[in-house]
């Protein structure tokens, strides 16, 4: 018989099952995140799943979003590169997107968002995203010297400049640490910052899954990432450096380090995560000798509306960032966190 049911704590050890063994799932997939989004953000999950004859045959991981500055969508998922439904076969792969329909049109919500990593079954109703985000993925393998000449030869000196200046890295979980540092980065990039608690709640939710790379400049920290870890794949996600940390070569070196304590835990890929296209990550990455690939986002709109431009490259946001880019750090903390809720 098929069933569709609520995500509850009952459920989630089958949820994660079924996120594992299926070829298409990912780190987002996983019910854990249901909990970190509603304690950080205050939104509504509405995760729900399918099952056949006591069988999980599909997940649809969903949040509504509803925000006074951004309006209103329903994301699968936000804050996320990825999360879009994962189905055993096209049958209930389409009851979940039916039942995403039914909630949206419920709810009169403006969006319904689903983020892929490869290309979906194209849906009646509904609309690819525009071509903005793109992923950097690459096999990568257990032994480091060949990893390293992996990398080309010009972004291969920048990793070897942090070695020969002396810099260090620690693998821990220092999720205040790690903010302080982010915060720093993404205020210079004219960035909100999310609230700490949101880091620690990461933590405390996938324990072992998560750990956090620092880079030191003697006793000084630089540099700072948080990964993700899922099946043989590392996800480097949050980080950033401080102004200090393009002089001494410290981003460069930081990834070489997330990269080779990945590959002693067993991890045989590196997922560098998504970009805007023509930004300087983008570039960053395929420095590296990544070669992107495109997302594949598709969206069911409300009659009249059309896709949220939530993002930095919006011409209506220049003079935000500019003017974000100026603001103390302490301010900028403070306001941040009230503000980044509403984009996902």
């Amino acid at each position: 018989m098929f069933i569709l049911r609520v995500l509850d704590s009952t459920l989630e050890e089958a949820w994660d099952r079924f996120v594992e063994s299926h070829p298409n799932g990912t780190f987002f997939h996983r019910a854990g995140w249901k909990h970190v989004i509603e304690k950080a953000f205050g939104h509504r999950a509405l995760h729900f799943m399918t099952e056949q004859d006591g069988q999980v045959t599909g997940i649809m991981p969903l949040v509504w979003m509803k925000t006074r500055l951004f309006g209103d969508a329903m994301i699968s998922m936000p804050f996320c590169v990825y999360g879009g439904p994962l189905a055993v076969d096209d049958y209930t792969a389409g009851k979940l997107y039916e039942h995403a329909q039914i909630l949206m049109e419920d709810s009169r919500t403006n969006a319904l968002e689903l983020r892929f990593r490869d290309p979906p079954s194209p849906r009646e109703g509904w609309v690819p995203g525009p071509e903005l985000y793109v992923t950097f993925r690459k096999a990568i393998g257990a032994d480091h010297e060949r990893n390293m000449k992996a990398i080309p030869r010009k972004q291969r000196a920048m990793v070897r400049k942090g070695i020969q200046n002396g810099l260090t890295s620690v693998a821990d979980r220092n999720a205040d640490r790690l903010h302080a540092i982010y915060a720093e980065s993404v205020r210079n990039l004219g960035t909100p910052v999310f609230h700490r608690n949101y880091f620690r709640l990461l933590m405390e939710q996938f324990g072992n899954d998560v750990d956090i790379t620092t880079v030191f400049d003697k006793e000084t920290p630089v540099a700072s990432v948080m990964n993700f870890y899922f099946r043989e794949e590392v996800l480097p996600y949050y980080g950033g450096g401080t102004t200090a940390a393009r002089s001494v070569a410290a981003n460069d070196f930081m990834y070489w380090e997330v990269m080779r304590r990945a590959a002693d835990r067993g991890c045989r890929m590196f997922d560098f995560g998504r970009s805007k296209t023509g930004t300087g990550s983008f570039a960053f990455k395929h420095n590296w000798g990544f070669q992107e690939q495109k997302l594949n986002y598709m969206f069911r709109l409300k009659p009249g509306e059309a896709i949220p431009e939530i993002n930095p490259t919006n011409p209506k946001y220049r003079l935000f960032i500019k003017a974000w880019k100026k603001l103390p750090l302490p301010v900028a903390n403070a306001i941040g966190p009230y503000i980044v809720r509403g984009i996902g």
